[in-house]
């Protein structure tokens, strides 16, 4: 397959604002599909002091062809000063899933 699908993914604070972000790129065919993942607890460093936080996980499936696309436009309505984005590539599956993902992502 020419064009590669892969798995872009950030978190947020919020359900409803996953949940925005989660519909908003599969509307915009940024995403075939986005996943939202049970709340969960994240630790981590900012501003020198340890942070606790929940949060949900937003997995995209897309496409190396609209991963410029959909980074833009995660960073453009995160609004964290610094949102966590993150793609993982994938290695397999099925060809009739994959050209789903491909078709969906595609415009009209």
């Amino acid at each position: 397959m020419a064009t590669e699908v892969v798995i872009a993914q950030t978190t947020i604070d919020d359900e409803g604002k996953a949940k925005a972000l989660a519909r908003g790129a599969v509307e915009g065919r940024l995403a075939a599909c986005a996943h939202i993942d049970a709340p969960f607890t994240a630790v981590y460093r900012w501003m020198d002091a340890i942070e606790t936080a929940q949060e949900w996980r937003i997995s995209y499936k897309t496409t190396t062809d609209r991963l410029p696309d959909l980074a833009a436009w995660v960073a453009q309505q995160h609004p964290y000063d610094v949102p966590e984005f993150i793609t993982l590539p994938v290695t397999g599956g099925s060809e009739e899933y994959l050209s789903w993902v491909v078709e969906e992502t595609t415009a009209p």
